[in-house]
């Protein structure tokens, strides 16, 4: 027998005032006659999953925030309400990632973590980062936060954060900041220390330059850079100086290309494996040098700068 099919109903729809938010699949509020997700839950879903490009935008460090979501494995900063903190909560913590992956962490000691590098439902990964931290602020002392929906229309954390507070990662060797105490560590969350550390690949932040990273792996070491400098522009002065024999760090370094990562582009350094951080230093001073004067270049590219520049977008993956 063949199935009914469904029939509009003839109720009057809601003008006024604010559609309620119901399973995907149960009849829209409105009385439209289409399940919620194919009516008024459309708007609300795409409020959810729009894609903010640049998230960090307009926060101090904003490259570093970049580093540390994407390329730093284990770092913290410590962040400044505006208006100051609630009585009751001594500190703010940004870390790139929490024991158990948890988005939010707020101590026994009422301290609050917020983990950087963890999925959040909203296309804008500050909204979502609001979200959780504002959550994490009224958590009973000694609770994990989860991910949650949120809010299309809810703060972010350029609402939220003191926009002149200074913004100083501390990239760790290692997951004990996961710890208040040395011998807090059993059960899941050792095991997940245990686990996190043996991964890490060992990092160090320049101190010479902003947003450059150093990182050790077994074949060969890297330098990965975050720029804010406008894209087309920082390609045109890469492949200017690429194009000059002047892209590189020094003896046996070669810049092989870049990421792009929330808006923002990211050259990539291959070094020796016996070239540590501090060797890296001088180098990288130089270059940010040659880099700003190739960035005030306004004459067109030449055939050579071109070529440069098409092989240099060949090897650009976006991560996010």
């Amino acid at each position: 027998m063949a199935k009914k099919r469904p029939t509009k109903t003839n109720a009057p729809q809601i003008v006024d005032g604010e559609i309620p938010v119901v399973g995907a699949r149960e009849p829209c509020p409105c009385n439209s006659g289409r399940r919620y997700k194919a009516c008024h839950g459309r708007e609300a879903s795409h409020a959810v999953t729009e894609l903010v490009l640049r998230p960090f935008e307009g926060l101090p460090g904003e490259c570093d925030w970049v580093a540390l979501r994407e390329l730093v494995p284990a770092a913290t900063v410590e962040l400044t309400l505006k208006g100051g903190l609630p009585a009751d909560v001594p500190s703010l913590t940004l870390a790139t990632v929490l024991p158990m992956a948890w988005p939010g962490l707020r101590r026994d000691s009422g301290k609050v973590l917020l983990g950087l590098q963890n999925d959040t439902a909203s296309g804008d990964l500050s909204r979502g980062l609001a979200d959780i931290l504002q959550r994490a602020l009224t958590a009973a002392p000694g609770s994990p936060v989860e991910g949650a929906r949120t809010d299309g229309d809810g703060p972010r954390m350029q609402d939220l954060l003191d926009l002149d507070a200074p913004f100083e990662p501390v990239v760790h060797t290692g997951f004990e900041f996961w710890l208040e105490n040395a011998g807090d560590a059993s059960g899941d969350i050792a095991a997940s220390l245990e686990r996190a550390n043996a991964a890490a690949i060992p990092t160090v932040r320049l101190s010479g330059v902003d947003a450059a990273y150093w990182c050790e792996t077994p074949d060969k070491n890297h330098l990965r850079w975050v720029m804010s400098h406008p894209e087309e522009q920082l390609l045109d002065a890469m492949a200017r100086l690429h194009a000059a024999g002047a892209s590189s760090l020094g003896d046996n370094t070669r810049l092989v290309g870049s990421f792009r990562a929330h808006g923002l582009v990211v050259p990539v350094w291959d070094l020796p494996v016996g070239m540590g951080a501090d060797e890296v230093e001088k180098p990288a001073a130089a270059f940010g040098e040659r880099l700003l004067e190739a960035l005030g270049a306004t004459a067109p590219l030449t055939g050579d700068e071109r070529r440069a520049r098409s092989g240099f977008m060949n090897r650009q993956i976006t991560l996010s």
